[in-house]
């Protein structure tokens, strides 16, 4: 196989046939002019081009953790689910403790199992109320927190 081009987008660089789901990894720092530092996180619940989650289920996951990660640290910026359907990427600023990063994806994710609603879901709150999955949600949080002790291990 030739070698690829070196795209602009990080994980375009990432060889996603080289990873191995579950995983949390350091995907981009960026130093802004101030001084603070953006660190974002790629956090992969699925394989790569082997499964993928339901968009019922990633949209609820979204709103959960967008809502309840910010329960456990004020460095948070930003919660948003890739294209492709098979994770997150988690966005902090000035904070680059890696184990505490997995200390709130965990926390969150138990936030997720103990959930009876989807916070803003709701057609005031939400741009697609009707594509919400708590129960799928939950399950993807299961099977993620299931494989906690594999979440530093990002290659196969």
């Amino acid at each position: 196989m030739a070698a690829q081009q070196k795209m602009n987008v990080e994980s375009f660089n990432l060889d996603h046939t080289k990873v191995a789901a579950p995983y949390v990894r350091l995907a981009g720092v960026k130093e802004g002019i101030n001084g603070d530092v953006i660190r974002k996180y790629d956090i992969r619940f699925c394989q790569p081009n082997k499964e993928h989650l339901e968009m019922p289920a990633l949209h609820s996951l979204e709103h959960m953790m967008a809502e309840f990660s910010r329960n456990h640290s004020d460095k948070i910026v930003d919660i948003g689910p890739m294209g492709c359907q098979t994770g997150y990427y988690m966005a902090l600023i000035n904070h680059d403790d890696y184990e505490e990063v997995l200390d709130i994806l965990e926390k969150t994710l138990n936030d997720i199992l103990k959930a009876t609603e989807v916070p803003a879901c709701n057609e005031v709150q939400c741009g697609w109320a009707a594509s919400h999955s708590l129960e799928g949600a939950k399950e993807a949080a299961r099977k993620m927190l299931a494989k906690r002790d594999e979440w530093t291990e990002v290659f196969a």
